[in-house]
């Protein structure tokens, strides 16, 4: 169902968005809709508590919850609100306003986007539970077979940024069953909807919150806006979640500009119909998103000493040196590279707690989507996909 939009509230991001969403706060203080916004540091998160193209249940909530400044809350008329947007994107990237309103003239709000946005969110499933949802053998002998068919492809991207084949196809896997699942909402509707109408519970304890996630859709809306003038593509034809994700990868628009690569050398970006450039696109988005270390490990299994408790940081940073753990009372029970340093997890496993170390590998993929359960489970859907043995959940 479509219906008309009457009032305008401002949106942002915050740590439970889908994947790859990333926030772009330059873009956001050159809007100017509601005056001065100072700086603050929003942490991503392409890709995904809401999944786009993933089981229904959000991931894990992040531990990360940067300080942000105060934000306007008051309702604006929606006129004003949209010719405040045509004229500031218009500003921004440089594009005619008789454009962008040509383009918004084609856009519609959608019931069914508020209504997948406004639902309540599940309780954080347990490790045990939450895995099997992207661990299964219909999943891996997916992603096996995605591998062998597109080996070359991958081990030249592989090769080239020193993020393995195993682990893109994971995300592929995850993200949109290797391509099957990429979306069926318009984008820009779905991102019209969210930047205008982002749905209120009526809470007041949760207005600030709804209000930064709606004003970070305002900023994709025009992000995509300038994606399409870059990447010449008709943004009212474009496919993707009812976030507004896109592609085998599910990019959001401020990710597909920023970390989207030319994969296949023929002067686009194409994430939607370019194999090559969605190879390449994903592991660029680890190296320069996540500071993938080639040839290091991900995580290692670990043991925590009789009578400790498990120590649970604020984030998933991996600051803490093997003697720092050690003397908290970890240890790995696999050799890793001497001088490493390592962030502790905790997850409740079907037989009792499991306890891990996570390197700056496994933090790259937590830049994808901030949950230390996504990025586990990435991680052993691509030791498995890769034929090593994964634990049991």
């Amino acid at each position: 169902m479509r219906r008309k939009i009457r009032w305008f509230r401002v949106f942002a991001h915050d740590a439970t968005l889908p994947s790859m969403m990333k926030p772009a706060l330059a873009s956001l203080l050159a809007l100017g809709l509601l005056g001065c916004i100072p700086k603050e540091a929003f942490v991503s998160p392409p890709s995904s508590a809401a999944a786009v193209a993933r089981p229904a249940t959000p991931a894990e909530a992040a531990p990360e919850k940067p300080v942000a400044p105060p934000v306007d809350l008051t309702p604006v008329p929606f006129e004003i609100a949209r010719a405040n947007f045509v004229r500031d994107t218009s500003a921004r990237f440089g594009i005619p306003a008789a454009e962008i309103e040509a383009t918004l003239a084609q856009a519609t709000v959608l019931d069914s986007v508020v209504t997948a946005m406004s639902r309540p969110a599940e309780r954080v499933k347990p490790w045990h539970e939450y895995r099997p949802m992207f661990i299964s053998q219909a999943r891996i002998d997916g992603g096996r077979a995605f591998l062998a068919k597109h080996r070359e492809a991958l081990d030249k991207v592989q090769a080239r940024t020193g993020v393995p084949a195993e682990l893109v196809v994971a995300i592929i896997g995850v993200e949109t069953s290797y391509g099957g699942n990429t979306g069926r909402y318009s984008v820009l509707d779905a991102l019209y909807t969210l930047a205008f109408n982002y749905p209120r519970s009526g809470d007041p304890a949760k207005l600030e919150r709804e209000v930064r996630r709606e004003l970070f859709f305002r900023d994709e809306l025009a992000q995509l806006f300038a994606l399409g003038r870059e990447e010449k593509l008709d943004i009212a034809a474009l496919k993707g979640s009812y976030a507004g994700a896109m592609g085998m990868g599910q990019f959001m628009p401020s990710s597909y500009r920023q970390f989207a690569v030319d994969g296949d050398g023929d002067g686009r970006r194409d994430l939607f119909g370019s194999l090559d450039d969605v190879f390449a696109s994903i592991a660029n988005y680890f190296v320069k998103k996540g500071g993938w270390v080639a040839n290091a490990p991900v995580a290692a299994p670990a043991t925590l000493a009789a009578g400790r408790e498990p120590f649970n940081p604020e984030d998933w940073t991996p600051t803490h040196t093997l003697e720092e753990l050690a003397a908290r009372g970890y240890a790995p029970v696999q050799p890793v590279p001497a001088g490493i340093t390592a962030t502790p997890v905790s997850l409740e496993g079907s037989a009792g707690p499991q306890y891990w170390l996570g390197f700056q590998n496994y933090y790259a993929i937590t830049r994808y989507n901030i949950s230390k359960m996504y990025a586990m489970a990435v991680y052993q859907l691509s030791q498995a996909i890769a034929g090593r043995e994964i634990p049991p959940a």
